[in-house]
């Protein structure tokens, strides 16, 4: 069995919906449920743009590590 991906996520701010923006090689991510006590739900941003609307769901067998945290509501 392949061993998951780990993927990091540095912290860059909120979008206008509040939601928690993230970067990984050069790629904005989104957590689309930031509810403490919830699994993330990372999304690829649409268009690449901070703003943009959430897009691709990343596969479930990625593991993500948040850089410093996951900022959580």
């Amino acid at each position: 069995m392949k061993p998951p991906k780990t993927m990091q996520l540095m912290y860059k701010g909120r979008d206008s919906w509040d939601r928690p923006v993230y970067e990984c090689d050069g790629i904005l991510y989104v957590d689309t449920d930031p509810r403490s006590g919830y699994a993330p739900n990372i999304c690829t941003k649409s268009g690449n743009e901070f703003d943009g609307e959430p897009d691709c769901p990343i596969s479930r067998d990625v593991e993500v590590v948040f850089v410093p945290s996951r900022d959580v509501w």
